[in-house]
C-alpha cells in the first residue's frame, strides 16, 4: 500500500536527523535508516502494531510503532488504500500533540 508522510512528520524527521548529526556525524542517517526500516515493517504487517492508546474509538485507526535504538515513536493512520505517517515524535515529550493532524 501507498505510504504518505504528513508535512509536519516530514519536518520532524528532518529536524531529529539534523539534531542527531550534530551529536555525531552520520547518526542522523542511522536515525533515518531505523525510521525507514520500521515503516517498511509496518507496511507489510500493520495489524501487528498496537492501536495507539487513547485513540481506539477513532476511525481511521491510528497505530503506534516504536523505534528500538532512538527514543521516538511513529504514529500511523491506516486507511483503506494508504497509510499516513502523522508524526515522528519523541517518546517523552508532548504526548498526542499530533492528534490535530488526523483525517477524522
Amino acid at each position: 500500500m501507498r505510504l504518505e508522510l504528513h508535512p509536519e512528520a516530514r519536518a520532524e524527521l528532518r529536524s531529529a536527523a539534523l539534531w542527531y548529526d550534530e551529536q555525531r556525524p552520520g547518526l542522523g542517517d542511522e536515525f533515518i535508516a531505523e525510521v525507514s526500516m520500521v515503516v517498511e515493517r509496518f507496511r507489510s504487517a500493520p495489524e501487528s502494531y498496537p492501536v495507539w492508546p487513547s485513540t481506539q474509538a477513532g476511525n481511521p485507526v491510528i497505530r503506534k510503532a516504536t523505534l528500538q535504538r532512538f527514543p521516538y515513536v511513529i504514529a500511523l493512520e491506516t486507511h483503506e488504500h494508504h497509510f499516513l505517517v502523522l508524526a515522528i515524535a519523541h517518546a517523552k515529550r508532548r504526548p498526542l500533540y499530533w492528534l490535530t493532524r488526523t483525517n477524522t
